[in-house]
């Protein structure tokens, strides 16, 4: 891992619709795929972070007045941009993530879903009326934007999750500051600038690039109302923890232990296609990532062998090699973190069918490579299945019946995704009733929602009583206020002392 110390390029912030520098902390940027840095990403102190919030507040006013239908032509406008741009902003993500540019692709298309979404928002901030609730009272429902929101965002989807946030917290009539994970900042500079471009006025949008610092600083700031976050479990708890603390209204998006039960009479082909996809896809850096199979009977010995052949033959390439399947994870940290508890799993008796430690790629030797790894026989003690690995590692475990994975899968602290695979369509029924996760697939292995659906999980997965993006996007940027109207065009009755009743 290097950094050339000679190039002087720094990915900075955007505030107030300008590109501005960062102050005198910084760090590098790595390409995954050879471990080197030509350039370093801007980290925020206080004064910046107070910069972006005070641009956001004070556009409010202007934004929110601006008629929903104005509001969503700017997403209108993005989108058709967000298309324009796609090769560029999908070299970007594999650039500085490691991804495949198929899957960085992939990615920014399920983001230009929520744009899209929210581009419908004069239909969805659409209240209720009531004529005559009571004499002559007239009563409605409205849902009004919060002021300054904040978001947080993860390095595994620096793309798809930032747009899971701030498009619609803006139709809504919001102003957002956005705070990307430095370790691949630039994709939301980018869309800063498509936003400008799309005719966003200027301090709606800003982003501020940072660490634990930066965080602080808009969980602590009393103008920002919301803060949405996805990451791992223990930094959602706190961001929840302090978010709440401070007044604001927090969704905490957490770490993950997807499972996938496969029955004896499932289509093994089909399941071991969509395994091999669900496990090994971005290097199994996804929180819907499946990392945990459930062989139910002899389902086990069914698909292990074909298992163990295509996770071999993967082909780990750079992100951008056209034949790659699977690119490198993030950072030399995450390598040797994640290579760690593959040993651990070794040391506590799983058994290693397919070992992807110490993986070298021609040409690329410095990259951040592991290659696919499959454990059978794992049980629930073992530090590799209590330990979400956010790695390309997939562990088999063996469960004498259906009843016996449910209970086992209802017992993890995670609750985000599952998936079953079963030609029994009363089994299936049965398990979607008795399972404690927020997103169930039935022969589909990453049960991601749509746009105009919500996403969130059970238990330690999410830390707040708001899913992410569609209906529940819009409760949670809004607060919805009741009103009861009447005009006085007849005789005042006199005062009236007890609680009003509609007789």
């Amino acid at each position: 891992m290097q950094h050339d110390k000679n190039v002087t390029a720094t990915i900075g912030h955007f505030i107030d619709g300008k590109h501005v520098g960062g102050g005198s902390r910084v760090q590098p940027v790595f390409d995954p795929a050879t471990g080197l840095s030509a350039k370093s990403v801007a980290l925020a102190d206080k004064l910046t972070v107070e910069q972006a919030i005070a641009s956001a507040q004070a556009a409010f006013p202007a934004w929110r007045n601006t008629p929903p239908l104005k509001r969503a032509r700017v997403m209108s406008r993005l989108k058709t941009l967000l298309e324009e741009n796609a090769d560029t902003i999908a070299a970007l993500i594999t650039a500085e993530h490691g991804k495949v540019l198929a899957d960085a692709h992939g990615e920014l298309q399920r983001g230009i879903e929520n744009v899209e979404y929210a581009s419908y928002v004069p239909e969805l901030l659409k209240g209720e009326h009531s004529k005559n609730v009571g004499p002559s009272i007239d009563s409605w429902s409205e849902f009004q934007a919060l002021g300054v929101a904040a978001g947080i965002t993860p390095f595994n989807f620096p793309v798809m999750v930032p747009l899971w946030m701030w498009p619609m917290a803006v139709a809504c009539g919001n102003t957002f500051v956005l705070k990307p994970s430095e370790r691949d900042p630039s994709p939301s500079l980018l869309h800063a600038k498509l936003l400008k471009d799309a005719g966003l006025p200027d301090g709606v949008f800003n982003v501020v690039q940072g660490d634990k610092t930066t965080v602080d600083a808009l969980l602590d700031h009393p103008v920002v109302q919301a803060l949405s976050f996805v990451g791992s479990t223990p930094i959602a708890e706190y961001i929840y923890a302090r978010g709440c603390a401070a007044g604001k209204r927090v969704q905490a998006l957490g770490g993950a232990k997807n499972h996938m039960v496969v029955m004896p009479d499932a289509d093994m082909e089909m399941t071991v296609d969509a395994l091999m996809g669900a496990a090994y896809g971005s290097a199994g850096e996804r929180c819907m990532a499946i990392s945990v199979v459930v062989a139910v009977g002899d389902a086990g010995d069914k698909i292990v062998d074909a298992l163990a052949k295509r996770t071999a033959a993967l082909k780990v390439r750079d992100g951008m090699a056209h034949d790659a399947e699977m690119g490198p994870v993030v950072s030399s940290a995450a390598k040797q973190r994640i290579e760690r508890l593959i040993g651990e799993g070794v040391e506590q008796g799983a058994k290693l069918v397919v070992d992807g430690r110490n993986h070298t790629v021609p040409g690329r030797e410095n990259g951040f490579f592991i290659g696919g790894t499959l454990f059978d026989h794992v049980t629930p003690d073992m530090t590799i299945y209590k330990e979400e690995i956010f790695g390309p590692v997939l562990c088999m475990m063996r469960s004498p019946d259906v009843g016996s994975a449910v209970e086992l899968i209802n017992r993890n602290e995670y609750g985000n995704g599952v998936a079953i695979y079963t030609r029994d369509g009363g089994v299936a029924r049965e398990f979607v009733r008795q399972i404690q996760v927020g997103m169930v697939g039935v022969n589909v292995p990453l049960p991601v929602p749509m746009a105009f659906n919500s996403f969130g999980g059970w238990k330690r997965s999410l830390f707040g009583d708001h899913h992410a993006y569609g209906p529940e996007g819009v409760r949670f940027y809004t607060r919805h206020k009741a009103v009861m109207q009447r005009w006085p065009n007849t005789a005042s009755a006199g005062a009236e002392f007890a609680f009003p009743q509609m007789k």
